[in-house]
């Protein structure tokens, strides 16, 4: 009876062994559970690799070459990230029609999903900046008295202070900011596409170029005030100079030819 009531085991190594059991299968979980998220996402990211190296070949492999290394007739992809394939797809640059001084914007053949499997393949061969999020292109709540002080330091040069746009050197020009979205400015702003030049976060945060954004979705926006009158295009100076020289200075030539006429007649007579 002794050797028996020995071996008995405790009331409470029952729950115990419990307890064990539930943190084992918590464990397992917590440790095979994250791994499979991992790779599904991996799987899906593999996919859209796969599926944008078939777009790739089929519209972009003959100018930029069959692994993105560049010929004579487009730059090289590698390490220009996804950001500047959504900028210049997603824009219509890409795929160009023709080669010249610079590419236009035109329509869009790609959907977006498309765009993003385009992305994916380019951003595979090369480390380059990502394609933003809508959180980071959002500029609600950004200082719109700041962007424009930026805007106007690093921009107006060649944007115009309102972002019409204007013309620069050998054919080029600095295309107009109207309706184009958040996402594209802020990837424009990430990537320097054709004359642009690129201001990565190390030289322009992410805040500061909310502020940007902000400022050219104001001044061209539909509540956008212009207490000066007559904008003649936003273009500045050199159209209201423009506007000046041909109709004011013209009508001033008109009315002295005039009163030269009648002057004559009235001798005359």
């Amino acid at each position: 009876m002794k050797k028996l009531s020995a071996r008995r085991r405790h009331p409470l190594a029952a729950i115990v062994v419990l307890l064990l059991a539930l943190a084992a299968t918590g464990g397992l979980y917590a440790a095979f559970a994250p791994a499979g998220k991992a790779q599904a996402d991996e799987t899906a990211q593999s996919l859209a690799i796969e599926e944008g190296k078939k777009l790739y070949s089929v519209g972009c492999a003959s100018c930029h070459g069959a692994g993105g290394q560049g010929t004579t007739d487009g730059p090289q992809l590698v390490g220009v990230g996804s950001a500047a394939v959504d900028f210049q797809v997603g824009t219509g640059r890409m795929p160009a029609q023709q080669p010249g001084a610079q590419v236009p914007k035109k329509k869009v053949i790609y959907n977006q999903a498309e765009i993003d499997q385009l992305a994916a393949y380019v951003a595979s061969l090369g480390a380059g900046p990502i394609t933003p999020t809508e959180n980071q292109v959002n500029p609600a709540g950004a200082d719109v008295a700041k962007g424009g002080d930026l805007f106007r330091t690093n921009c107006a040069q060649c944007h115009n202070f309102t972002g019409e746009g204007g013309a620069l050197t050998h054919g080029k020009y600095a295309p107009t900011l109207d309706g184009v979205s958040p996402k594209h400015i802020y990837e424009a702003m990430q990537t320097g596409p054709q004359s642009m030049p690129s201001f990565p976060d190390t030289t322009m945060p992410e805040q500061q170029k909310k502020d940007i954004i902000a400022y050219i979705k104001t001044v061209n926006g539909d509540k956008a005030e212009n207490p000066g009158g007559l904008s003649l295009g936003g273009l500045g100076p050199v159209s209201e100079g423009l506007f000046a020289w041909i109709f004011g200075l013209g009508a001033l030539i008109a009315v002295a030819v005039w009163v030269a006429a009648h002057t004559a007649k009235a001798k005359k007579s």
